[in-house]
């Protein structure tokens, strides 16, 4: 989510359907902070090559709608919000959508579904601040995809944030177990995408 997510729908057109419901409930909602359409087309693309599909920090269902919208038919979504009320509105927006389920609760509950062939951490598992990072290797299967958006672009090597080394994002970066890189989606706005890789033996 970006803070000043909804900002970014002014006068865009020909946004997918269920996007455009998505959009219209958080701004009746007064929720601003929200998947910009940059992500959005990102994740809309990524979605087509997955059959099981995650993410944490619903809202008020945005970036689900992207989501959603770029799957392909028979693929399941599955989203953790937080917040009661911003699940029970982004439930009503999938109201007929049956492959979509929105659950209330900590992010951590996404890894009853698991493991998904594309996770959006979007509201936990990032590893920002304090809170321990998602574990891919739990999550992914092998060749799944986990992204990490609403970054700032890194204009330096190691990529900082603050002023200081930026720690979560490194953590991705660097992890053993994922070929990961950061994508540029416009001069303020990037987002991390990272592919599990394979054991040796598969």
């Amino acid at each position: 989510m970006s803070i000043d997510g909804m900002a970014a729908y002014d006068g865009v057109e020909g946004l997918p359907p269920l996007v455009r419901r998505a959009v219209e409930t958080a701004r009746q909602a007064g929720f601003a902070p929200s998947c910009r359409p940059e992500q959005g087309r990102l994740l809309y693309a990524l979605a087509a090559g997955a059959e099981m599909i995650g993410e944490t920090g619903t809202g008020c269902g945005v970036g689900l709608a992207w989501l959603a919208s770029g799957a392909r038919p028979g693929a399941r979504l599955v989203s953790v919000e937080r917040d009661a009320h911003r699940a029970s509105l982004a439930a009503q927006v999938f109201h007929d959508h049956p492959q979509v389920s929105v659950i209330g609760g900590d992010w951590r509950e996404i890894h009853r579904d698991g493991p998904y062939d594309l996770l959006v951490l979007d509201g936990g598992g990032q590893g920002k601040g304090a809170e321990q990072p998602a574990d891919p290797h739990r999550l992914l299967r092998p060749g799944g995809t986990v992204v990490i958006d609403d970054l700032t672009p890194a204009r330096h090597w190691p990529p900082r944030f603050d002023g200081v080394v930026d720690r979560a994002r490194m953590h991705w970066l660097d992890h053993p177990g994922l070929d990961a890189a950061e994508l540029r989606l416009g001069p303020d706005l990037a987002a991390l995408v990272a592919t599990r890789r394979f054991a040796a033996d598969q």
